[in-house]
């Protein structure tokens, strides 16, 4: 049997190692391709008829303690959504410019009162796999400083992933909390030390519910395969 040469043998070795790398980079540029998109519209208000009466969402039936809702704070929550959805790394997140240029064309109340079928109408034109939106039903802050409050921060919202291919809501997790001091519960330890061991403002109490609600995310296999 003819031996190859050294030379040869190193030279063929390096073509192969080369090929594999080249193989090996186009698998993970196909991985990054493939990443399903998303589009985030933004936060509905839900303030419900009766104030004396809990909130109820319209489409889980989720019950919330009612309270007032500041100016502005929808849109808060609607960034602090594309920060984390896009922080967390594994959808391809439809650029918000995008989404609201297709709200304009449809009248803000037709969007509040149909949101799933007008939502998923305008995902399918944007060419998103998933749509995700909430409603807030309180957002209040809190009065006093970081080391002592006379009224602490107060936040409830929920968040439906809708799934666009067939319409299905394929996840959906709530946050309704005011925040207590750590005397009053000792389980919730953790949160209080994420939340810097002081008084939150409101849009930070959102901030760190936000990430608790998004830990309960499925993977995008179960998103992608629940019935």
């Amino acid at each position: 049997m003819k031996r190859v040469p050294n030379r040869r043998r190193w030279g063929i070795l390096l073509i192969g190692g080369l090929l594999l790398g080249l193989a090996m980079g186009g698998t993970t540029t196909l991985r990054a391709q493939s990443k399903p998109t998303i589009a985030i519209f933004p936060f509905l208000v839900e303030r419900g008829e009766d104030p004396a009466r809990e909130a109820v969402c319209p489409l889980c039936g989720g019950a919330y303690r009612r309270g007032s809702i500041q100016a502005g704070s929808g849109n808060k929550l609607t960034r602090l959504l594309y920060e984390k959805i896009g922080a967390l790394g594994i959808f391809e997140v439809t650029p918000a410019k995008k989404v609201e240029e297709g709200l304009s064309s449809i009248p803000w109340k037709e969007w509040e009162t149909r949101p799933l079928s007008i939502g998923l109408k305008l995902a399918k034109e944007l060419e998103a796999n998933f749509l995700l939106f909430g409603y807030l039903y309180r957002f209040e802050e809190r009065v006093g400083a970081s080391i002592g409050v006379e009224k602490p921060a107060s936040v409830g919202f929920d968040l439906h992933l809708q799934r666009v291919r067939d319409g299905r809501i394929v996840w959906t997790a709530k946050f309704d909390e005011t925040q207590r001091p750590l005397s009053e519960n000792l389980l919730r330890l953790g949160a209080f030390l994420r939340r810097g061991a002081s008084w939150a403002k409101a849009e930070e109490l959102a901030s760190v519910g936000m990430d608790e609600a998004l830990r309960t995310l499925p993977s995008l296999e179960e998103l992608e395969g629940r019935r």
